[in-house]
């Protein structure tokens, strides 16, 4: 298997990359393939877009501005698009329009308050986060159909692909890759066949790809998109979205660091970065897909706080996010990190692996010391549920960041004090998050039926 560390990372803008990039990416997709058919009823001004949403899509999509990112994909949107722009006068603008211009000059009707659905019956059997795409003529016929399903990260896939993969996961065939390790055993022992850290095995499969500048420009492009994210979460103020009315601490709490430097903790200090990101996510701003928009501050403030405090260097920046990314690539591939299809263990949790094996590998550690780092913060939050009141990403998920973070650096320093021999590998690790997942209640995997997200207490 090899999925590239480019596409692990995605730049784009929040809440949630399984219910905010994923279904823009499919709605723009759906877009440039309806633009390859020909169709009489496009010429019909009665005929029109309609998207319905199932599953996790429906039940937590509103809160996940899943209609929003919809209409923006329909539109012709992408994610990076969008980092520029001010998304809320956009969302008016289409709000307003009625219709969707397609190639040479062709107008098809779009009303999203009325053509996006929140379809909540029968999930489709496939993913909890499905999506079909209709154009329908206007004696409301079906015309051309099309399903995708968001199976976390931003990845989306078709209802043919999905049925031919195990993960589910789209990923390039491993055949150029100079390591093809598909589990965390194959990769420890290329590493001590070959003699190199986990780092060098993952970029010189990366280079099986693409060119050497084209990587360490990309990586160059993923650290400072995180630490502009990061910063400026450090720098806002105000309510976030949504109608909870939950007020911005990181900035806050930052200036209370500042002040009182000698009394702060690198606990303190890793939660103040790690909320600053995902206070930017919640508002819909600029962020990084680390693996998933809902657990993108994890892998920031761990690396932030290394670069900040420990004088990290550039070099060491793509190590990490090299080491990190190999990490998530497994997990990907052998579980999910999608929190409607296994709950925030595969948010919160991969982030937090891929972190600890990350800081672990920047600060010496061998490969047998990175496979225990990882596991050891995975391990820690397996069973955790997805559980977001109001459907929104900021309660308990804000908070749940920086504690992950802390997770992800306790497990980095006590693999890094040991040898790297441990009783649970990382592989079993992840087989119990998979089968944790598959047998956790649909209540608790993204769709605000159950835990936190029904247990609001009116004071």
């Amino acid at each position: 298997m090899f999925i590239s560390v480019l596409e692990l990372f995605k730049v784009g803008i929040g809440p949630s990359s399984s219910h905010t990039l994923g279904p823009m990416v499919a709605a723009r997709l759906f877009i440039e393939n309806l633009q390859q058919f020909k169709h009489e009823s496009l010429l019909s001004p009665d005929s029109f877009i309609r998207c319905l949403l199932k599953g996790s899509l429906a039940f937590t999509g509103k809160g996940h501005s899943t209609d929003r990112a919809v209409a923006l994909g329909l539109h012709g949107y992408t994610p990076e698009q969008l980092t520029s722009l001010n998304v809320n006068e956009l969302i008016q603008q289409l709000w307003a329009s009625d219709c969707l211009h397609l190639k040479d000059g062709v107008l098809v009707r779009f009303i999203p308050a009325k053509h996006i659905i929140f379809d909540k019956s029968d999930s489709l059997p496939e993913h909890p986060n499905g999506m079909i795409f209709e154009l329908v003529s206007g004696n409301d016929e079906v015309v051309h159909s099309e399903t995708f399903f968001s199976i976390g990260g931003g990845f989306i896939c078709s209802s043919d692909e999905i049925k031919k993969l195990t993960a589910p996961l789209k990923m390039v065939e491993a055949k150029s890759c100079q390591y093809p390790f598909a589990s965390a055993n194959d990769m420890m022992q290329m590493g001590e066949e070959s003699h190199q850290s986990i780092a060098q095995m993952k970029r010189a499969n990366e280079l099986g790809y693409i060119s050497k500048s084209e990587l360490e420009q990309g990586l160059d492009f993923i650290w400072d998109s995180m630490k502009v994210c990061l910063e400026n979460g450090l720098k806002a103020q105000g309510i976030l979205p949504g109608g909870l009315e939950i007020k911005r601490r990181a900035k806050n709490l930052y200036q209370q660091l500042q002040n009182e430097n000698s009394h702060a903790t690198l606990n303190d200090w890793l939660c103040a970065y790690a909320m600053a990101v995902n206070e930017e996510n919640a508002a819909g701003k600029m962020v990084v897909t680390a693996p998933t928009n809902g657990a993108a501050g994890v892998i920031p403030a761990v690396l932030y706080y290394f670069m900040k405090h420990e004088d990290g260097t550039r070099e060491q920046v793509h190590e990490f996010l090299l080491t990190a990314a190999a990490i998530g690539g497994l997990i990907k591939h052998n579980s999910s990190i999608s929190g409607a299809e296994v709950g925030c263990q595969g948010e919160v949790g991969s982030a937090a692996a891929m972190a600890a094996a990350g800081l672990c590998a920047v600060r010496g550690g061998s490969v047998q010391q990175v496979e225990k780092a990882a596991e050891i913060a995975l391990e820690h939050h397996l069973g955790m549920t997805c559980d977001p009141v109001n459907g929104l990403v900021q309660v308990p998920c804000i908070e749940r960041n920086g504690f992950g973070a802390i997770k992800a650096y306790t497990a980095a320093s006590l693999a890094l004090y040991e040898t790297g021999e441990h009783f649970m590998p990382l592989d079993n690790c992840i087989a119990a998050m998979k089968q944790t997942g598959l047998e956790m209640s649909a209540k608790y995997k993204e769709t605000s039926l159950g835990g936190l997200a029904v247990s609001m207490t009116e004071c």
